[in-house]
């Protein structure tokens, strides 16, 4: 009877109407065991779910909150690391910009605040900077990039990471300024990076499109620095 029951549910929907007169004879103890049921199956769910975002998101590492160092953090004057942790800058599309020297964790905190979003269920992708224009040229060339665009813009939370550590050309600026255009107001962006906004219109190539592209971070953003000095060269194997 096992067997058949499990041959039935593989192709079995609850019909509501089926259920509520099937729970309506059930007695104590079934109602209970039907709940296990239920719970479990709800459980077993959301941790696949749970799994498929963190494959779909692309982290280069497991990185979490757990031990993290916040003593380098500048953080806005009214807001700050239970803001930041409680993601609320998401439901909001809200932008964040990680600024600091190389080294100091900018990557980290990125890495483990996408994380942290899905396990609560949001759906993430991280990229380099680099890695996302060599995507987006791809896609470009095999005629499938709004396909592409669409594939990423389902995530409700976008991490650029190492921005401005390589300079963009003409046709690369243009890409990236479209996918950070369509994202305004509609979902939120972590960049990390080592550049000024000063700086940003060196980067890309353009004053028009970086002043832009500043425009829509700094509307709906907020700017977190780091300082100190580079932790991988503070626990370096190969010292002087």
């Amino acid at each position: 009877k096992s067997e058949r029951i499990l041959m039935m549910s593989r192709s079995l929907t609850l019909t509501r109407s089926v259920l509520a007169n099937m729970l309506a004879e059930a007695t104590p103890n079934q109602l209970e065991f039907i709940e296990r049921w239920f719970t479990a199956e709800l459980d077993s769910r959301e941790q696949s779910k749970r799994a498929r975002l963190l494959k779909q998101a692309g982290f280069p590492a497991d990185k979490t909150l757990d031990g993290y160092d916040w003593t380098n953090l500048n953080m806005p004057a009214d807001w700050g690391r239970t803001q930041l942790e409680s993601l609320e800058f998401i439901s909001r599309c809200e932008d964040l910009v990680l600024y600091g020297p190389v080294g100091v964790g900018k990557s980290h905190l990125a890495i483990a605040i996408g994380r942290l979003a899905c396990a609560k269920g949001i759906p993430v992708r991280f990229f380099t900077a680099t890695g996302l224009l060599m995507r987006l040229r791809r896609a470009q060339q095999d005629n499938r990039l709004d396909r592409e665009l669409a594939g990423i813009g389902k995530a409700r939370l976008l991490i650029i990471d190492e921005f401005g550590y390589l300079p963009i050309d003409e046709e690369g600026s243009r890409l990236l300024f479209q996918i950070i255009s369509d994202s305004y107001e509609t979902r939120s962006i972590i960049y990390t990076t080592n550049i000024e906004f000063s700086g940003w219109g060196r980067i890309l190539g353009d004053k028009n499109m970086a002043a832009a592209l500043i425009d829509r971070t700094v509307h709906h953003g907020r700017l977190i620095r780091f300082e100190g000095h580079s932790y991988r060269s503070q626990h370096a194997l190969m010292t002087k």
